[in-house]
């Protein structure tokens, strides 16, 4: 019923940006469960005991990786923690059993609100070489999952930890447990609205404090992130509260709606509370649809309540303390955490929404009405007349989806990502790319799609964490893998991608406008990202 009142401009397909669905979730999280590492591969020794702040703690040796799952750092934020800053978790009793992963975070189909765990991968792991701390560069992972799914325990990155760095991957709280504006709720007298980001700072703060026991160097800390993911890490990198926890940053597809000039969708808390039209209904409207006039009355509402009113993506808020202003607005003025920054976009990001909106459920787009009406639904609504314009630039041809697709690309993801990269390029060292294998397993695609899935949303993850995919990547693919790795762990020890053999990867100058195109089996200079995404049209609309 909510949903019904979410409108804007931009219809509720571009507000469900990063939401997974079925289709979206088997091409990208195939397996989506917690692996079983007591049963794999025979059993695991446990390592030697790590002092943390809060005690002792025992992983497991994985062959060449140490684990240390499941970690907690943070109090559970239940009860009359709920929707409240985080706390610190205090001592634990005796040692700490590091060898399963914790409770996955609120979301569709289950999850808990006790959730809020790290988890460590360590590699060559010796502990009398980690007692007084190291020199590991550390890479700490946001998932992503439209701010409303997902945990850090979807995701295996041995290939990352083979490199010689550490990873760490983490929890936090996910949909209106962890995103929500409410005017009862944000006048308590305590940090409010952004709750889950205040999580993914809490977790790097425990990081800064405590990795230096198993090998890492807090002061070599990269955040990276994909999808709501890489909006986080953009987030953290406009935030004041954020200064002094990571070195450098790495956004993937995080881009989405965040700089593109005819929209925001990053809106102050009083807005967020009362807002009919935006992407994401007001927070007030859903205490009274709820019958709460109270924080306390809202802290009593079943968090599956709260799940099945939250639409597929959430955004953060302008809160005055984690954001004073719109990142978009943060990096075209100088004034966010200026660290090294690698940040893109896939060439084909809509294709893989379009699938899911249209094709997964019988309905492709095979006509021209067909075609007018999907422009309509993603663009047109509000009123504007975008859609006519959305039109006029990209056409009606066969297949519908995969125009529709286009235009999704490049006026949600593509030319917001180069905007972001132009205002962060004035300030501090920012290396561009985008991810280009047009054939990114699966191949072939899916049955019942009317159009070619391309390098679609999510597809780059698969080239540098084990998913537990049963695709195989053909020789040219395994080859850009293993650059696109060694690109993300440069740039995590030096904040330069470059090093070895590999193909010069440049500064992002906007000049001469050159990015780097992640396509096998090498890759090279892209110097046609704008006008093959028609960005100086996007960017006309006012």
């Amino acid at each position: 019923m909510l949903a019904l009142i979410c409108t804007s401009a931009i219809a509720l397909g571009a507000a469900s940006v990063a939401s997974a669905g079925v289709l979206y979730d088997s091409v990208t999280h195939p397996q989506k469960h917690h692996p079983d590492h007591s049963n794999s591969n025979g059993p695991k020794n446990k390592t030697p005991a790590i002092v943390t702040e809060s005690g002792p703690l025992k992983g497991i040796i994985n062959g060449n990786i140490t684990e240390f799952l499941g970690i907690p750092y943070a109090a559970p934020p239940v009860g009359n923690l709920r929707w409240m800053p985080p706390q610190s978790f205090g001592k634990w009793h005796g040692l700490l059993d590091a060898s399963t992963f914790g409770n996955q975070c609120t979301q569709g189909g289950g999850g808990s609100e006790d959730c809020l765990f790290l988890n460590i991968y360590v590699p060559n792991f010796k502990k009398n070489a980690n007692k007084h701390g190291g020199a590991t560069p550390v890479m700490f992972w946001i998932h992503g999952g439209g701010l409303t799914n997902g945990a850090g325990s979807d995701y295996d990155p041995t290939p990352l930890v083979n490199q010689g760095v550490i990873v760490v991957t983490i929890n936090y709280r996910l949909g209106y447990l962890g995103f929500f504006a409410q005017t009862a709720l944000d006048t308590e007298g305590h940090d409010a609205g952004n709750y889950g980001l205040m999580d993914q700072q809490f977790a790097m703060g425990w990081v800064q404090r405590n990795i230096g026991q198993f090998g890492g160097d807090p002061s070599n800390v990269t955040i990276f992130g994909e999808s709501a993911g890489g909006h986080s890490v953009y987030c953290n990198l406009a935030s004041p509260t954020a200064a002094g926890l990571f070195a450098h940053a790495i956004s993937e597809s995080g881009s989405y709606l965040m700089f593109d000039t005819f929209i925001q969708s990053i809106v102050t808390l009083p807005v967020g509370e009362t807002q009919t039209m935006g992407l994401v209904p007001g927070g007030n409207l859903v205490a009274s649809f709820l019958g709460c006039s109270t924080a306390a009355c809202l802290r009593t509402v079943p968090n599956t309540t709260l799940v099945g009113l939250q639409p597929g993506t959430l955004y953060a808020f302008v809160d005055g303390t984690l954001l004073t202003e719109t990142p978009a607005q943060a990096f075209a003025s100088g004034d966010f955490n200026r660290v090294p920054v690698m940040a893109g976009t896939n060439h084909d990001e809509w294709r893989i929404f379009v699938a899911e909106q249209y094709d997964a459920v019988g309905k492709p787009i095979l006509t021209q009405g067909e075609y007018d009406a999907a422009v309509f639904a993603l663009w047109g609504q509000g009123g504007t007349g975008l859609d006519l314009a959305v039109e006029f630039f990209y056409p009606w041809a066969f297949p519908g989806g995969q125009i529709l697709g286009n235009n999704g690309t490049d006026g949600i993801f593509a030319c917001s990502a180069r905007n972001g990269d132009i205002s962060l390029s004035n300030f501090t060292n920012t290396y561009a790319y985008e991810f280009n294998d047009e054939h990114a397993p699966p191949q072939p695609p899916p049955a019942g799609l009317s159009f070619p899935l391309g390098a679609y949303h999510g597809s780059e993850i698969q080239y540098l964490f084990d998913t537990g995919f049963f695709f195989e990547f053909t020789p040219p693919q395994q080859q850009l893998s293993a650059a696109m790795v060694s690109y993300w762990t440069n740039f995590a020890a030096t904040g330069d991608p470059n090093g070895g053999t590999l193909p010069t990867w440049s500064l992002y100058n906007p000049t001469t406008d050159v990015f780097q195109s992640l396509i096998p089996p090498t890759p090279t200079t892209e110097t046609t990202f704008n006008t093959n995404h028609l960005c100086d049209f996007w960017n006309s609309i006012p």
